[in-house]
């Protein structure tokens, strides 16, 4: 049994004490690799462990390539999730103690001091990097920061002070998602389960007249004013009347409560039931009178709990209509749908073609969902409004939407209404989040359209992995707008020119990878927080003004602010950023707009790594699933490198990795007989190749060259399996060749080979891929030495295809074995020596690679060569011969295409008797098909193709 925690932390004092991972500018090429700092409200668990391992694995790997790699790390205490925390610990919630009792198992007397946020930040902060330091993370600890110290303040006093200098952030009035109890705006980091609010402000909403009253209701399609029949009220909602600023509205109470936070006047006068409003009319913008006319479907909570009707348009409305006509409803048997938007392929009426093809049954119909869907993005993308839309007449519905928009808004009829597209989002202290209008806040201007630009050009240039999350990144600078950069409560650094706010979590954290380049300057003493001045850091992370005035304003000497400048410029921009999936619609995106923002495009990001979840047997981490598993506690009792091998194998970057402690188990007793193998071989010298050692050390130059270029392209899952298990099948494919010529001279071959496996092991089991290094013999760590480097020229294509035929040979007998159920007295092989065969052969081999293998195409090629066109005569032979190759990798076609002539013959004469012997307990006979003393009783001979010999067994 393996000892796992003795191991690992021997192996870890050895890092820390040779300092390994401590990183300085030198004359190697560099990498810089970050990852996402934690929050420190709670302690790591397995899913966070996936982020961080990918990364360590990123920098490993470059550290074995040559690279002098800095990854470093700090802690982001900025923002208010540990305020709501503390405040919630202070009134005693059941919930947060119960977790942090049973689920985290934090001591009494530590959450005793949690009502103080900064020691709850201080615990865990604590707490997440023992864990990481356990996890075999080689981070350069000398510059770790939190996000409140007085020198990282200076740097995001710098920061905020230069984008508002270039107009990157403005005053004004924005919808932002806010906390009505803690009073602040929120993002990610301040909700329940980490959401992002989403704001909608496409919704509009559209004021019409009931007598004295204003009757609003809320729209995502302005255009289908010109549509209305009639307008929906819910019969069983009691409706308030509500003075609004100088006007009085008729909208459901939950209405009310929302327009609070707009920055209007409001006072709840009376209430009005829905059953009274029914039947009534309203006028719209031009004095039309409209039917209000009940349905149930209306909620309440929705816009303002009342619904405007456009039958002709929209699916629901269409089907509410139907079914009131159904029932002789006398005001809805005189209203027809308005169609004012014309889609090719939709008909006269749109919502009733799509609620008939998808056979809608009436308004409470779940498919109504879906039919809304479709119809209105292909309304939007292909329609075009008709007459019936006046002025606007003939205008594509993209375009028409917004000017119809200004047209309303000019007449005093239209006022945004933005909303929560992913409500409810819950505040940490427990609020549900509503949209606030905010007045003289302080914004990032990530909506203009200049800005995007720029951070277009840097995505275009940037390598992303996977590509495919690519297209998010471009949705995100889309719909991405204002966004509060200031609160007034949180941990943080106050803005420099309005001390009354604090700059926002998320605001905080988007260049500070620049401060890590420094960092430990400041943290080893040299520089102090005071000497960090505007004209320091813009001499130092900008290159602009000059020395001498960065010298007097710091009080630094010049030696001093030069070595710090040749750090940023040895080590910056950023080489890859590893996050997660859920920071790609704030952190990451923002990441690179202000990066754009601040630096020179040579300085700009270069690649982004974003990686899914971690789900724990099938099912999402939560505390009240009970299936969370603090990091540090699956290290005590399972060991860092089983547990980093789980996770990195469950799954693939982007997919939701799916842990099991089962999947644990079998990963130590994997690592623990890889550890027995290196105890036992010895580096002896290599003699003399045989033909199984030359097929063996070339296919271990092909694991070399895969797992390379999967680890380069982030496919670390595939990588790791390579490593571990598929290469397996061929060691033992190795031992039983071996075995069956009675050979004990491999030790050297298997000590190279093992070699390879172990340094390309070693980025992902760093602490047991040391112990098995040290077992092989060898002088200086593994993390240390090169990463192993695929050789072409030592890859001998002769050998992998000899050996291919030597496999499918003995797997062709032994099916014929078991489907005869013979007992062999003789096997006798017929290889092929037929020139004819051999040239049409090759000649396929040309057609098929790169995957043609449609019969009538391969043949009309081989009939258009004179070389070939005898294969008209054989359409047997070219069928089969199709199907043996279609079974072959695409490496083996490339492979027999680029190899010399090879004799069959010859090497399965000299190579099948000792491992047919083993297998079979008979001696096997070689003809080729041409030889004067063949023994062929059944005329099997003639049936020989290349590489597939015909088989007699008697």
């Amino acid at each position: 049994m393996i000892n796992w925690n003795e191991i690992e932390t021997k192996w870890r004092n050895k890092w820390t004490e040779s300092k390994d991972f401590e990183t300085n500018p030198n004359n190697k090429p560099k990498k810089f690799i970050t990852v996402a700092y934690p929050y420190p409200n709670s302690p790591q668990h397995i899913g966070h462990g996936r982020t961080y391992t990918l990364a360590d694995v990123h920098a490993r790997f470059y550290r074995m390539q040559g690279y002098n790699v800095l990854f470093p790390m700090g802690f982001h205490y900025t923002g208010t999730p540990v305020l709501g925390m503390a405040k919630r610990i202070e009134k005693g919630e059941k919930e947060i103690l119960d977790g942090l009792r049973n689920v985290y198992h934090v001591p009494e007397e530590a959450i005793k001091t949690f009502v103080e946020p900064i020691k709850i930040a201080d615990y865990f902060h604590e707490e997440i990097k023992s864990g990481m330091i356990e996890m075999g993370y080689s981070i350069d600890w000398r510059r770790e920061f939190t996000t409140i110290v007085p020198g990282y303040q200076k740097f995001i006093e710098w920061q905020i002070t230069i984008l508002k200098e270039r107009g990157r952030i403005i005053q004004g009035s924005h919808p932002v998602g806010w906390c009505p109890k803690d009073q602040n705006p929120v993002s990610q980091h301040d909700t329940m389960g980490d959401v992002e609010p989403k704001i909608d402000e496409k919704n509009f909403l559209i004021k019409f007249k009931l007598g004295e009253f204003i009757f609003p209701v809320t729209t995502l399609r302005p255009e289908t004013i010109f549509g209305i029949t009639n307008l929906w009220v819910n019969p069983k909602t009691v409706y308030k009347k509500v003075a609004v600023d100088n006007e009085t509205w008729i909208i459901s109470e939950e209405c009310a409560y929302k327009i609070e936070f707009f920055e209007k006047e409001v006072k709840i006068i009376g209430d009005i039931p829905g059953s009274e409003i029914i039947g009534k009319f309203a006028t719209n913008h031009n004095g039309q009178e409209i039917p209000i006319l009940p349905a149930d479907f209306v909620e309440p909570g929705m816009g303002t709990g009342l619904v405007m009707s456009v039958p002709a348009h929209a699916p629901k409305d269409y089907q509410a209509l139907m079914d009131l006509k159904a029932k002789n409803h006398e005001l809805a048997s005189k209203i027809e749908p308005i169609p004012i938007i014309v889609t090719e392929g939709y008909g006269e009426i749109p919502a009733k073609k799509i609620c008939e093809k998808l056979e809608v049954s009436d308004q409470t119909d779940s498919k109504l969902e879906e039919a809304t869907k479709e119809l209105y993005v292909k309304e939007f993308t292909d329609g075009k409004l008709n007459k019936k839309c006046l002025q606007f007449n003939n205008e594509k519905v993209q375009f028409g939407r917004d000017k119809i928009r200004e047209w309303l808004q000019d007449n005093g009829t239209l006022e945004k209404f933005p909303v929560l597209e992913n409500s409810p989002v819950h505040c940490r202290c427990g609020a549900e989040c509503v949209v606030k209008i905010l007045n003289n806040q302080w914004f990032l201007n990530y909506g203009d359209e200049e800005w995007k630009e720029l951070a277009r050009n840097c995505f275009d240039k940037m390598n992303i992995l996977p590509s495919n999350i690519r297209t998010e990144f471009k949705e995100v600078i889309e719909w991405l707008h204002e966004r509060a950069c200031a609160r007034q409560q949180g941990l943080g650094t106050k803005l420099p020119w309005d001390k009354d706010w604090i700059v926002e979590s998320l605001s905080d954290s988007v260049i500070y990878m620049a401060y890590y380049t420094i960092s430990r300057f400041v943290n080893d003493g040299t520089v102090l927080p005071e000497n960090l001045t505007r004209e320091f850091f813009d001499y130092v992370l900008l290159d602009n003004g000059d020395i001498a005035l960065a010298a007097s304003t710091s009080k630094l000497s010049e030696d001093i602010i030069n070595t710090m400048k040749k750090e940023v410029q040895y080590f910056y921009p950023v080489d890859s950023r590893h996050s997660g999936r859920d920071l790609v619609q704030n952190h990451l995106s923002f990441f690179v707009l202000n990066h754009v923002a601040i630096f020179e495009k040579k300085l700009w990001p270069q690649e982004i790594v974003v990686n899914g979840s971690v789900l724990m047997d099938g099912a999402k981490m939560s505390k009240s699933m009970g299936n969370i598993i603090p990091l540090r506690t699956a290290i005590k009792d399972h060991g860092a490198d089983p547990i980093r091998l789980a996770i990195i194998s469950s799954a693939e970057l982007l997919q939701d990795a799916d842990f099991n402690m089962e999947s644990v188990s079998g990963i130590q007793s994997k690592l623990a007989s890889l550890l027995e193998e290196c105890s036992r071989l010895k580096n002896e010298p290599i003699l003399e190749l045989y033909a199984e050692d030359k097929w063996i050390l070339s296919k271990t130059q092909i694991l070399i060259g895969e797992v390379t270029e999967a680890v380069e392209k982030m496919r670390l899952r595939e990588a790791l399996h390579d490593i571990l298990f598929s290469f397996e099948s061929d060691l033992s494919w190795y031992a039983k060749r071996v075995e069956a010529k009675g050979r004990g001279n491999v030790s050297g071959i298997l000590y190279k080979i093992n070699s390879a496996r172990v340094a390309m092991l070693s980025p992902f089991a760093p602490h047991i891929a040391e112990e098995m290094w040290e077992k092989l013999g060898k002088e200086t760590p593994v993390s240390k030495s090169a990463w192993p480097e695929y050789s072409k020229e030592d890859v001998d294509v002769s050998a992998i295809q000899s050996e291919v035929l030597l496999k499918s040979t003995i797997d062709d007998i032994t099916n014929i074995l078991k489907v005869t159920k013979i007992i062999p007295k003789k096997i006798v092989l017929y290889v092929n020596s037929d020139d004819t065969k051999s040239k049409i052969y090759h000649k396929m081999l040309e057609i098929m690679v790169g995957g043609q293998n449609n019969m009538g195409i391969v043949m009309k090629k081989l009939i258009a060569n004179p070389d070939t066109i005898d294969a008209k005569k054989m359409p047997d032979f070219v069928q089969k011969t199709i199907k043996d190759l279609h079974s072959e990798s695409e490496e083996i076609k490339l492979m027999k295409l680029e190899s010399e002539s090879f004799d069959e013959k010859k090497f399965l004469s000299s190579e099948l008797s000792s491992i047919g012997k083993k297998e079979f307990g008979v001696d096997i006979t070689v003809y080729s098909e041409s030889d004067n003393d063949i023994y062929d009783p059944k005329d099997k001979a003639r049936q020989a193709r290349p590489f597939k010999p015909a088989i007699l067994i008697e």
